[in-house]
């Protein structure tokens, strides 16, 4: 069985290829049995003179829908406590969280008052990480060290494993929280690293140090759906299964790690 992580999903009016529907399609076509999908970040719909809750229409499109698990998204520039009790309350299990796109410092005084409800509230955070055109100072990969260090009941993922760019950061942060008979707090997110030289890509021989400095358990494959096509990850669960590694390692990183953080039955 596949529980994949990091499915944008959009409405029809957005983005006709990256509605629930299409995701349901995408995962059959894949194989994949269960999957998290994000709700549409506040400001693209307000970009788009779109005006309502993009957490509720999440909530109501896949209400029903056991195998896809629902994650919020906030507008930072709100009362995010606010919306981290609804998100909760929806029963989603955590939120995703862009710095670059939302303008978030990952240091920054308002990030650290979503890190301490979400830790109250028990939600995880997939974290887009790597350059993304904006200011590196502001959200530089190392930063999630800070995240870690503050906040030590947080579970997170950094999405794309720091990129091309700041994989050596990523695995340092990684390293640097881990603690052996510990559960995993810090989480590597799988998503896009596929590719030659691309600013997203990842070896097979950076991914074989990354699981031996850190273990098996702290690694999450992901689909950056609709941005990557099935094709891309049906070639992306085969490299997976293809590495050198053994099969109860295959099996956590395609899904049951994400269970594990997620609390979920798998």
């Amino acid at each position: 069985m596949i529980f994949a992580n990091h499915a944008h999903s959009y409405p029809k009016e957005l983005r006709e290829h990256g509605t629930v529907d299409a995701l349901k399609k995408y995962l059959d076509e894949c194989g994949i049995d269960k999957c998290v999908a994000y709700s549409t970040f506040p400001h693209i719909l307000h970009s788009n003179g779109l005006d309502y809750d993009q957490n509720k229409r999440l909530y109501d499109e896949i209400k029903g829908c056991p195998d896809i698990i629902g994650f919020g998204t906030l507008d930072v520039a709100g009362d995010t406590d606010a919306q981290l009790e609804q998100i909760a309350g929806y029963g989603f299990k955590g939120i995703k969280v862009h710095p670059q796109a939302q303008k978030l410092p990952i240091a920054g005084e308002t990030a650290f008052r979503i890190y301490e409800k979400c830790e109250e509230l028990g939600l995880f955070i997939s974290f887009h990480s790597g350059v993304h055109w904006h200011r590196l100072r502001d959200t530089a990969v190392i930063l999630f060290d800070e995240v870690a260090f503050n906040f030590n009941n947080l579970r997170f993922s950094m999405e794309h494993i720091g990129g091309y760019s700041y994989f050596n950061d990523a695995l340092a942060v990684m390293v640097n929280n881990r603690r052996d008979g510990i559960q995993p707090r810090v989480f590597a997110g799988w998503t896009s690293i596929s590719g030659e030289d691309d600013i997203w890509s990842i070896s097979d021989e950076r991914l074989y140090v990354l699981l031996k400095q850190t273990t098996d358990n702290n690694h999450i494959f992901g689909l950056d759906f609709p941005f990557k096509s099935a094709d891309y990850n049906k070639a992306a669960i085969e490299r997976i299964r293809g590495l050198n590694i053994s099969e109860e390692s295959k099996e956590k990183i395609l899904g049951q790690n994400l269970a594990d953080a997620l609390g979920i039955t798998f």
